[in-house]
């Protein structure tokens, strides 16, 4: 199978996985179990379940733990997607071609809808400990969880919106805020993704760390690739408005640096994080070749 198959069958296999976490939509709260199955259905590449998987499978991983963590991390995804494009945020009304959430089941719906996956994501996490056989894994998921609450929260997703929504109100929006936003809105849960499935592999700090490294410079060179599509691509091949930063009069990574500047940046991130992958004593080419086609990608 060629690269576009193997992703097709790993991205049915990281749905599937998710698929047997999601709530049956019955009892007097079924119509947050609704919101909740409606946005997390409603689409996605599942990039970091496989990204948390593959990493898994770099260090010899073996075992259920790695499944439960694959649909929390991807819950928590779609929990962020549902609060942004509430009125209160982004104020969006259309998400992958269909309504948002709030659209269809209300704003307060949708808040809740966000709130209860995000609970069910621990949840759900917290249930590997029933794959666990020896005293080792169950550190090895406590540490897990642990990643999972800092890199999604205060300190990693939730700190990368609370500064992106200050620069809206009107923060003066340097490049080290920049940076920050994207390092903690975006690569916070590549971050988590990578960390994690090294950590219940059982590898230790060192590779867990350099694993944390690799995952800033994918995340960091995805968004400024997302700033450069955002300026050089078109409505049809991005499948989204295009011109909408300097519309919104927003500073990006490309407005402060220029076109071949940020182009040579994500060349610059992404070598270095290859060239840690690279540097294990395994590889996992499909690994490889999944950062190279993120950070290259056209759409």
């Amino acid at each position: 199978m060629n690269f576009e198959e193997i992703l097709k069958s790993k991205t049915e296999r990281a749905e599937a996985v998710l698929a047997q976490y999601l709530p049956k939509e019955t009892g007097f709260q079924k119509k947050v179990l609704e919101a909740i199955n409606y946005s997390v259905m409603a689409g996605g590449k599942r990039l970091r379940p496989i990204l948390m998987e593959e990493s898994f499978l770099l260090f010899h991983g073996e075992g259920k733990q790695i499944e439960p963590f694959m649909a929390a991390l991807e819950m928590i995804h779609n929990y962020s997607l549902v609060h942004d494009d509430l009125p209160a945020m982004d104020n969006d009304e259309y998400r992958r071609g269909r309504k948002t959430t709030w659209k269809v089941y209300g704003d307060g719906m949708a808040v809740l809808a966000g709130d209860g996956l995000l609970n069910l994501a621990f949840e759900t996490a917290a249930g590997a400990f029933a794959f666990a056989q020896d005293e080792k894994t169950c550190r090895q998921i406590a540490g897990a969880l642990q990643i999972l609450g800092k890199k999604s929260g205060i300190y990693g997703m939730i700190g990368g919106q609370t500064a992106d929504l200050e620069a809206e109100s009107g923060a003066e929006l340097t490049e080290e805020l920049l940076l920050y936003i994207h390092e903690n809105k975006t690569a916070a849960l590549i971050q988590a993704a990578m960390m994690i499935g090294a950590i219940l592999a059982g590898a230790d700090d060192k590779a867990v760390g350099a694993m944390e490294r690799a995952a800033y410079n994918i995340g960091i060179a995805f968004q400024i690739q997302d700033d450069i599509l955002d300026v050089t691509s078109t409505t049809e091949i991005l499948g989204k408005p295009v011109g909408s930063d300097e519309k919104n009069h927003k500073l990006t990574y490309v407005a402060l640096h220029g076109l071949e500047k940020s182009r040579e940046d994500v060349r610059r991130l992404s070598e270095e994080a290859l060239a840690i992958l690279r540097s294990f004593e395994t590889r996992n080419e499909f690994l490889e070749e999944l950062v190279q086609f993120l950070i290259t990608r056209e759409k």
